[in-house]
C-alpha cells in the first residue's frame, strides 16, 4: 500500500521528513495540507485531532512526529542510507542531536515566527527576546562541536541532519548565524547542497512570501 505524508512544503518539520524519503527514494503520496485541500484537512483532523505535522498513513498505522516518521521508514522501508545508525552509542549521539536541533534551534525559531503572526497588541517581546537568546546559544554550542565534522554525529549522515537542515535553515532567517560561528554556518551550507534538502528547499519556494519575518534571497 501506498504511503501518504499529511504535509505542507514550507513546514519545517515537514521538509525533516522529506528529506528521509528523499535520501533512499522512497515512494509516496503527498498529502497537501492546505486551505484549498479541505477534504484532506477534514482526513488528517479525523487521524490527528491535534492536527500537527506531518503525519504518515502506513496501510493502517498512523505514525505522529517527524522524528519518527523518520525511524519507522528506516524500520519498514529501509534503503542505502541508514539514518539511524546500527551502534547503539552511536545511535544515542544521534538521537540526542535530533532533540537538540528540535527543541533547542527549532522551538525557538518558531516562537519568533508564531509571534510575528500575532496582532501587534498581542505580541510576546519578552518571549521573542529570550527564544532569539536560546538560538544565539544553541549557536555557539553547535559551532563548537561542529569542529572537524563533515556532519552532526561525524562522517554519516543521520537523523540529526534531518532535523538540522530545516531547523538551521529556517533559525538563520529569523537570526542570522553570527560570522563568528564559521563551522556552523559552512555545515549550514552543507545541508543546503545535500539533494535531499535542496529537493524540500526548492518544493517550498512558492510560499516563502508567507514567512512573517521577510525570507532573504541568499538561500
Amino acid at each position: 500500500m501506498t504511503l501518504q505524508l499529511f504535509a505542507h512544503p514550507f513546514s519545517s518539520y515537514c521538509q525533516k521528513a522529506l528529506i528521509a524519503f528523499y535520501e533512499n527514494d522512497i515512494p509516496f503520496t503527498f498529502r497537501m495540507l492546505a486551505p484549498e485541500e479541505p477534504a484532506t484537512d477534514e482526513e488528517f483532523a479525523a487521524l490527528w485531532p491535534i492536527k500537527r505535522f506531518p503525519l504518515l498513513r502506513d496501510g493502517d498505522r498512523t505514525i505522529l512526529e517527524a522524528s519518527l516518521i523518520i525511524e519507522h521508514l528506516q524500520i519498514h522501508h529501509p534503503g542505502p542510507v541508514r539514518l539511524i545508525p546500527e551502534d547503539p552509542d552511536t545511535a544515542l549521539e544521534v538521537r540526542m542531536l535530533d532533540r537538540i536541533f528540535d527543541n533547542y534551534v527549532m522551538t525557538p525559531q518558531g516562537k519568533c515566527v508564531f509571534d510575528a503572526l500575532r496582532a501587534p497588541e498581542a505580541r510576546d517581546r519578552q518571549g521573542v527576546a529570550e527564544a532569539k537568546a536560546m538560538l544565539e546559544t544553541a549557536y555557539r554550542w553547535l559551532d563548537a562541536r561542529m569542529q572537524g565534522r563533515t556532519w552532526a554525529a561525524g562522517e554519516a549522515f543521520s537523523l540529526a541532519d534531518c532535523a538540522a537542515a530545516p531547523s538551521l535553515f529556517y533559525a538563520d532567517w529569523t537570526q542570522e548565524i553570527a560570522p563568528q560561528f564559521a563551522d556552523l554556518r559552512a555545515y549550514r551550507a552543507r545541508l543546503l547542497a545535500r539533494p535531499s534538502f535542496a529537493r524540500a528547499v526548492d518544493e517550498a519556494r512558492p510560499y516563502r512570501p508567507f514567512f512573517p519575518l521577510g525570507a532573504p534571497d541568499r538561500d
